[in-house]
């Protein structure tokens, strides 16, 4: 059976609801919702205004974690500061997940990695509900749905990780332990595997196609969007939404796309997909269903 993927081009509030609703996601119990918080200076970042209704809706708490690099989020108490200049503690219940420590989750299928370093809290949570901004990375090529479930869960330590392949723990070794970039790939697509595992797949997930720039929204300096706004996409399956979004980006008319492809494809970017796939995270066999 092919995975749904739910597409409006109403990229309003109330369009974010419906796509949303059309998936009947089960987010029982006590629901974390999986942001970007934004580095300080970005442009791109979606705003929490944008998302207020639909965090209310599941009764979520946002979270994140702190970063493995220099900048404004790689401390909790920087973080917890920008995360209130940006104005997310002002709507919701924002959980850093890392703040108390870290614990390990198994990587159940993959080749590199054999645990997932995740902040300590991710324990505290029963559904996920993973918010994803659609944009390209300056080292993954793009970052969704997988990114946010294997980067955006991962811990600091755990990010390293990731980016090490598995040689180092510390962030201040990150980036003389730098993995081979088909390595780095692979383990964002097993650890994504692995927190998919965690949450029994009571999970879903909502990609934003605006905004859309070469860099991520972990830039302080970005460039800015390259192509045009497209809308919201939603699914059960981060394997066929992220899929999608590449799709729609492929086989777009717009001039910018060429700009982007370069950066997806200069990193090898796809391979997250195709080897989450292969994992069994998800699958690229999808039908893309328009409720406009």
């Amino acid at each position: 059976m092919k995975s749904k993927v739910y597409f409006t081009k109403d990229l309003s509030t109330a369009g974010l609801m419906r796509v949303f609703e059309a998936l009947g996601a089960d987010l029982s119990g006590k629901v974390a919702v999986k942001v970007h918080s934004g580095e300080k200076g970005n442009q791109n970042f979606l705003r929490p205004e944008y998302f207020r209704d639909i965090i209310n809706k599941v009764n979520g708490t946002v979270v994140e974690c702190n970063t493995a690099y220099a900048g404004q989020r790689n401390t909790t108490e920087k973080h917890q500061q920008l995360i209130k200049e940006h104005g997310w503690t002002e709507y919701f219940d924002v959980d850093i997940m890392d703040a108390e420590g870290d614990m390990e989750i198994p990587v159940n299928k993959g080749s590199i990695l054999s645990v997932d370093v995740v902040g300590s809290h991710l324990s505290n949570y029963d559904s996920m509900l993973v918010l994803s901004h659609f944009k390209g990375h300056p080292m993954g090529g793009f970052g969704v749905a997988l990114k946010q479930l294997s980067i955006g869960c991962a811990s600091s330590a755990g990010k390293t990780l990731i980016h090490t392949a598995g040689k180092a723990n510390d962030q201040s070794k990150l980036w003389d332990n730098v993995a081979k970039q088909d390595d780095f790939l692979d383990c964002m697509a097993e650890t994504a595997g692995a927190v998919v595992d965690f949450f029994g797949r009571k999970m879903a997930f909502v990609n934003v196609m605006c905004n859309m720039s070469v860099d991520c929204d972990c830039c302080a300096k970005a460039e800015d969007p390259c192509l045009c706004d497209v809308g919201i996409l939603a699914s059960l399956d981060p394997v066929a939404i992220d899929k999608a979004c590449i799709d729609i980006v492929y086989n777009s008319d717009d001039e910018g796309k060429a700009h982007f492809i370069e950066r997806v494809e200069s990193r090898n970017g796809l391979r997250t997909i195709q080897t989450a796939e292969s994992l069994g995270v998800g699958s690229t066999d999808y039908e893309l269903i328009n409720i406009d």
